[in-house]
């Protein structure tokens, strides 16, 4: 055996090798936790210029996606609270949560006034806090609205311990009573259109992007919500957390991976079958590409440890690109009849084939430099996936195509030829400008109609009854809706506070023009140490300044002397602050802890070195908010959809710029091969097939987005090669050049099948991507003669 061939020999058994152990690794890595990533956030790139604030969108992300929320509604209220207490019972026997709250112990007013209480000199309402310092006070009239009115002033405190009723003042307005929810028999009840709406909450045992985690949830929720429906006819159900979004876009994909992968296989194999007619070589043609998409698969999961929805729907598609390689040798070998050599008839069709791969892989490595993670591992996915199929194909297909084809020429190689020179006259010099004109003509008003949508939630498709769930959820016990927040940041919590309470100054003037219906603060709970001290000074200043005309005013209302006095000499005692960590540690705290980041390791920096959240409720837009946020030292308003948007429309805007330096370097490439003029030959189809598609969508009333916008680089480095195997088929002379151009026309049908059936996907970008690339496919090959030499065709 020469030892070339046995080099050869060696080097296919190396890959063979190779390609077993990228699916043995696959199989590894999808019996453990499950690979694939459904955190829609984890699409986006980071776009705070605070690393804080990112890290603000992660935690409240985590936190809204580790639990899940559930209203059992029903017309008769007992029943209600029957149903909400028997779903929890089998949500909780279920093992699919980590916890179950459905009953509630009863709320104790004598635990929230026994964690302020000794406070209570230093925590004034605003409204009390204008009064004192207005002066002239009437403590008579004070101790008689609060004698006579009790109940009106907010939760009790013993009048011994508040005669004059300012800390009852001070809890009636802490945020306890954002909700709608009221507690009833020991349940969270809301009042409904339906009747009675009783809230159950669960906490998930892990992270809700896990897919068995998902799976155990909804069957635990469906087997729960059917038992109830027996039990309890007319009880309905609603549900929201972001293991219920997390679940839906996973099992969206994996019906689009479904749809997509088995349409393009059925669809390609049937093509090859009628063009080929040899089982073998379609083996051969799908072995190619099954090696593409598994070892583009490994290296994608072993670069990024996890795959986007995104990545994995796409690459459903690679099917139609992948096999392009396979299929030009495949017609060569079909033509060549007994005279085919597997080695030569290789080496002819190789410098097309690795001129077409370098163009494909320019696009897809612009595609790379958009700095967002699911494009980058699309891109990644999508340049180790044709370039594995590509030496898959250099090096087994000769090896298993030694024999010539006993089979004949294809009589369907002769009505190509028939229609390529057909097609070829009408796109020959002489007709070529006007071809091109009429075309650059007709595109000019679909141009002008061209609109554009940069909106973030155009990223993902949500399913419609969970968002109508979400909103029914959200409207009964009155939580907000808003994806918006400001992060509070300070040199040690006390500086938060103070940062919070400026911004509270402000956000109450928008609740006063009934801009802003309520914001969330911790501040609320815990004012600043200077806030107390403030307020304590006030008090001295004022009521305990004039403290004879408080005993009068208390001995007249007929307190005894003792308890009078008693509250008197109290005010004179020293008490530190209430501070974070002193509410913290309560309970009545565990509804709000959200709200305090703590001590951050993410920026280091001496002023930011402690972090909160303050969150508003719904109304103003984030021009408006930004406004309130406006000089304040410490406060940015983080509004992540909003930011990524604006990025969207950035990147769509630099997207031309990005396809003109593509288009530049696939230029130089086609120059270096062909010469100027031929480059310019083969690469002008493209130009205009990329045109024409933009009209196209001007036309169909799509608004452009980024992911258009990205799918035209796409065209650019796939529809390439058909004006590049054209041109070549002419340059080898004595090739069966319209067994090339079934070649060509195979190649285009199979991207169609797959790239178009990306137009069914329940993702929206991929449903652009798909219907731009079909569109640019089809102008592409059909222009794609224009790269040919102008002598006439032969056979």
């Amino acid at each position: 055996m020469p030892k070339a061939t046995r080099y050869l020999t060696g080097l296919r058994a190396g890959w063979l090798l190779l390609m077993l152990l990228a699916i043995v690794y696959i199989v590894l890595r999808f019996s453990a936790a499950s690979p694939l990533q459904t955190n829609v956030l984890a699409l986006v790139p980071p776009t705070e210029i605070n690393p804080v604030a990112e890290h603000a969108v992660d935690v409240l992300a985590q936190a809204g996606g580790e639990r899940a929320t559930f209203l059992v509604e029903h017309r008769d209220p007992f029943l209600a609270k029957q149903a909400a207490s028997r779903f929890g019972a089998q949500l909780r026997g279920s093992g699919a949560f980590g916890s179950v709250l459905a009953e509630v112990p009863p709320f104790d007013l004598g635990s929230l006034t026994a964690l302020y209480l000794p406070y209570r000199y230093q925590l004034l309402s605003a409204p009390d806090r204008a009064a004192l310092a207005g002066g002239a006070h009437d403590w008579q009239e004070m101790l008689t609205r609060r004698l006579y009115a009790p109940f009106n002033a907010g939760p009790l405190v013993p009048l011994a311990d508040d005669p004059f009723g300012w800390l009852s003042h001070w809890l009636a307005g802490l945020p306890y009573n954002a909700l709608k929810l009221e507690p009833d028999g020991g349940f969270l009840v809301a009042d409904t259109p339906q009747g009675s709406a009783v809230m159950v909450s669960a906490a998930l045992p892990g992270s809700a992007y896990d897919t068995a985690t998902q799976r155990a949830v909804v069957l635990a929720v469906a087997h729960a919500e059917a038992a109830l429906q027996q039990q309890f006819p007319g009880v309905r159900v609603l549900r929201t957390g972001g293991g219920f979004y997390a679940e839906q876009a996973r099992h969206s994909a994996e019906h689009d991976v479904d749809l997509i992968g088995s349409a393009s296989l059925l669809g390609i194999i049937l093509l090859m079958l009628w063009v080929f007619r040899s089982p073998r070589v379609l083996i051969l043609g799908l072995l190619s590409t099954a090696f593409g998409i598994a070892f583009a698969l490994a290296v994608t999961l072993a670069v990024f440890g996890q795959l986007h929805l995104l990545t994995l729907v796409f690459g459903a598609s690679l099917i139609g690109e992948a096999v392009d390689y396979s299929i030009q040798y495949f017609v060569l070998y079909q033509s060549a009849g007994r005279d085919w050599q597997a080695a030569a008839g290789m080496r002819r069709v190789r410098p097309a084939l690795t001129v077409a791969l370098a163009t494909s892989l320019v696009g897809y490595a612009m595609l790379g430099c958009v700095p967002f993670p699911a494009l980058r591992q699309i891109a990644c996915f999508a340049i180790t996936g044709i370039v594995t199929a590509y030496l898959t194909a250099i090096l087994l297909l000769p090896a298993s195509l030694a024999r010539p084809s006993t089979r004949g020429r294809p009589r369907l190689f002769d009505q190509a030829l028939s229609l390529l020179r057909a097609w070829h006259r009408l796109l020959t010099r002489r007709h070529a400008r006007t071809v091109l004109l009429l075309i650059a003509l007709a595109a000019v008003p679909g141009w002008m109609r061209l609109t554009s949508n940069d909106d973030v939630h155009l990223l993902i498709h949500l399913d419609p009854r969970l968002s109508a769930q979400e909103q029914q959820i959200r409207k009964a016990i009155g939580l907000s809706g808003g994806a918006q927040f400001f992060l509070v940041q300070g040199c040690d919590p006390e500086q938060v506070l103070q940062r919070e309470e400026a911004l509270s100054a402000r956000l109450s003037e928008l609740v006063a023009q009934g801009r802003l219906q309520s914001w969330q603060a911790l501040s609320a709970f815990v004012p600043s140490a200077a806030r107390q001290q403030a307020d304590h000074v006030m008090l001295a200043k004022t009521a305990f300044g004039d403290r004879a005309g408080l005993q009068a005013a208390l001995d007249h209302a007929g307190f005894r002397q003792t308890v009078a006095q008693h509250y008197l000499a109290q005010f004179e005692q020293t008490v530190p602050p209430l501070t974070l960590d002193t509410w913290l540690a309560s309970p009545l705290a565990q509804p709000f802890k959200f709200l305090w980041l703590g001590k951050t390791t993410v920026d280091k920096t001496a002023d930011a070195a402690y972090a909160s959240l303050v969150v508003p409720g719904d109304g103003p837009d984030s021009a408006t908010l930004s406004t309130a946020a406006s000089g304040l030292a410490g406060v940015t308003l983080v509004d992540k959809p909003g930011s990524v948007s604006a990025l969207f429309g950035e990147y769509r805007k630099l997207s031309s710029v990005w396809l003109l330096a593509a288009v530049l370097m696939v230029s130089l490439l086609l120059a270096w091969r062909y010469g100027v003029r031929g480059g310019l030959a083969v690469i002008l189809p493209m130009i205009f097939a990329v045109g024409a598609t933009l009209a196209l969508l001007g036309y169909l009333g799509s608004e452009l987005t980024l992911f258009h916008s990205l799918a035209l680089m796409l065209v650019l480095g796939v529809g390439v090669n058909y004006s590049i195997f054209l041109r070549e088929g002419c340059l080898r002379g004595d090739d069966d050049l319209g067994a090339v151009f079934v070649g060509v026309l195979l190649s285009a049908a199979t991207a169609l099948l797959s790239f178009g059936m990306l137009g069914l996907s329940s993702m929206p970008p991929l449903k652009d991507f798909g219907m731009t690339l079909a569109m640019g496919i089809a102008l592409a090959v059909a222009l794609a003669p224009l790269g040919m030499p102008q002598q006439e065709t032969r056979r």
